[in-house]
C-alpha cells in the first residue's frame, strides 16, 4: 500500500490500520526502540511546569501558531 492508497481510506479504515500496527508493534517489546529520552523529556517539561517556567496555550491557539510556522 502506499501514500496515495492510504489518503483514499475512510477514517475508519486508518484506524484499524494503527491498532493492527500498534497491535503488533507492542506484541514484541523488545523490537522497540529505546524510548528513554522521551520519559526523560516529559519530566523535563513537567519539572518546568511545575516551576512555572512554561507557557500554556490552549489547543486551538497551539493549533494556530504551529501552523504558521509552515505556512
Amino acid at each position: 500500500m502506499n501514500i496515495t492508497e492510504l489518503h483514499q481510506l475512510s477514517s475508519k479504515e486508518k484506524l484499524q490500520i494503527i491498532e493492527a500496527l500498534w497491535g503488533d508493534l507492542v506484541g514484541d517489546e523488545n523490537s522497540l526502540p529505546d524510548l528513554s529520552w522521551h520519559e526523560t523529556e516529559l519530566k523535563a517539561t513537567e519539572d518546568k511546569s511545575l516551576a512555572g517556567e512554561v507557557d500554556v496555550l490552549d489547543w486551538q491557539q497551539a493549533k494556530k501558531e504551529l501552523r504558521s510556522q509552515f505556512e
